[in-house]
């Protein structure tokens, strides 16, 4: 009886010692498991849950403040063009003034009027998870404007004769206008315009209309941030707000399959379901949170090396509708939340020179464009902005953010132009008025061309027109021999 009481504990033991590795096995496998998908779910989710941020800002007053804040269902004008100080959004142009609004049409349709104007402008219709399902601008044939009723998936009813029906999926639309403005002596005539822009609900169409005032009166914006991605936030928040977002703005067919699987850790549109999830998975996921946003930077970089030959080191694509492409959908929210379609605007970004190195204030730029590349293909304007790391407006002593087809540029005798990007003023003057100031550390550029036409297809496929590389001048002579800035 003692020898099997010794064989059985041999026997156990032997089982402890393959119970304890096969243990931390699945501990490892639960913790990837955790951390994929949650990746997967934080790309997914990331532009839903940062334009639920941003309505929560712009909405947070009870008046609009002039600096797109604004209740539901009005319009807050930027008087002035955007500047440093402009956080709510990455990556604001200085070529438009800004009309933002927010609707709500659970109640009823709201009609847009936009006047007849000869200059661009654009209202961009987005989506909750940032589709920009319609654009009324100059660039799409709307130049002598109209009212546009703009209506939910529910509605059933009629609208007036000449009020043009626009179908939003959602009850929810972002509004982002912009109206072309030449320069700082332009903002009165832009506000003008700005004024003679009307937004009102359906029963008050042909009615004298003043939208109720709301108390207390009040324009103290409350920054609101990602859950989850908030200081002292627990990252599994990320999802549960998630979850909450697609019930409230259910996701297409199209995302199902990618849905199913993140069924697995609980991520879902439909109703709440109780999942167990261990420790080991729950810590992936968290993880995955964490380390969003430089996944979706590495996505940037992944993407910025393998279109650099082709569109001369810069990453441009065919944003505004993304489909299933999420990883496209993720870096755009994360360079530019709201970018335009490549009908009504191309955006070109670039963070390296020609030689791959990081553009950053300690080094000397020069952007070189020969005269049989002039003038820039855009039908509108065009523009090339400089932005901090973080993609918002250096604060520099000259206010100074962008070069544009308005600045008073110097042209070479051959007709070719030269761009220069560094932190200290040129001494030549020629030199300086085509100078943009760098902060001391990283910096990216951004070029805009606004309407290229039938050009923006051989400028996203790369076999067209394609803006001027960044030349490092750290040895003093740019690329082709163009000289850098005195």
């Amino acid at each position: 009886m003692r020898g099997m009481r010794r064989l059985a504990a041999t026997i156990a033991l032997a089982a402890l010692c393959v119970a304890a590795p096969a243990a931390r096995a699945d501990a490892q496998s639960d913790y990837e498991t955790g951390l994929a998908l949650g990746a997967e779910a934080y790309q997914y989710g990331v532009p839903l849950l940062d334009t639920d941020r941003i309505f929560r800002t712009n909405t947070s007053v009870s008046r609009s403040d002039g600096m797109g804040d604004a209740p539901v269902n009005r319009f807050s004008h930027a008087r002035e063009l955007a500047n440093a100080a402009a956080h709510d959004v990455v990556a604001p142009n200085h070529d438009t003034l800004y009309s933002i609004a927010w609707l709500d049409l659970s109640r009823q349709p709201q009609i847009l009027h936009v006047p007849s104007m000869h200059r661009f402008f654009a209202f961009e219709l987005v989506s909750p998870s940032t589709e920009n399902f319609r654009n009324i601008s100059t660039a799409t044939g709307y130049q002598e404007g109209g009212d546009f009723a703009i209506v939910g998936p529910d509605f059933d009813g009629r609208l007036p004769a000449g009020v043009k029906a626009v179908h939003s999926p959602y009850d929810r639309v972002w509004i982002i206008g912009r109206t072309y403005i030449k320069g700082e002596d332009d903002t009165e005539k832009v506000n003008k315009l700005q004024n003679a822009y009307r937004l009102l609900p359906l029963s008050r169409y042909g009615k004298p209309y003043k939208p109720p005032v709301i108390e207390p009166v009040d324009t103290t914006v409350d920054h609101a941030p990602i859950p989850g991605l908030g200081p002292g936030d627990d990252p599994l928040e990320f999802y549960s707000a998630l979850n909450e977002l697609m019930r409230q703005f259910p996701p297409p067919a199209a995302d199902q399959p990618l849905l199913d699987r993140l069924a697995a850790i609980g991520v879902t549109a439909g109703p709440p379901a109780e999942v167990a999830l261990s420790e080991d998975t729950l810590r992936g996921m968290r993880d995955a949170v964490t380390g969003g946003p430089a996944a979706v930077q590495a996505e940037i970089a992944k993407r910025y090396v393998a279109e650099f030959a082709k569109h001369n080191g810069y990453l441009m694509g065919d944003v505004g509708h993304y489909g299933t492409d999420y990883t496209l959908r993720a870096i755009t929210d994360r360079l530019g939340v709201g970018a335009l379609k490549p009908k009504v605007a191309i955006y070109a970004f670039t963070q390296t020179a020609n030689d791959l190195s990081p553009l950053t204030g300690g080094g000397r730029y020069v952007l070189h464009l020969p005269a049989d590349q002039l003038p820039v293909p855009a039908r509108a304007f065009w523009s090339v902005t400089l932005y901090d790391a973080d993609v918002f407006l250096f604060d520099n002593p000259f206010n100074r953010y962008l070069i544009n087809d308005r600045s008073k540029l110097h042209y070479n005798a051959d007709g070719s132009l030269d761009l220069y990007v560094q932190a200290d003023q040129p001494a030549d003057p020629a030199q300086a008025q085509n100078w943009i100031p760098a902060p001391p550390g990283a910096f990216r550029l951004i070029w805009r061309l606004y309407d290229t036409g039938q050009a923006r297809f051989g400028i996203l496929d790369g076999t067209g027109w394609q803006p001027p590389a960044v030349q490092s001048c750290s040895g003093g002579v740019g690329g082709a021999g163009t000289p850098c800035a005195s």
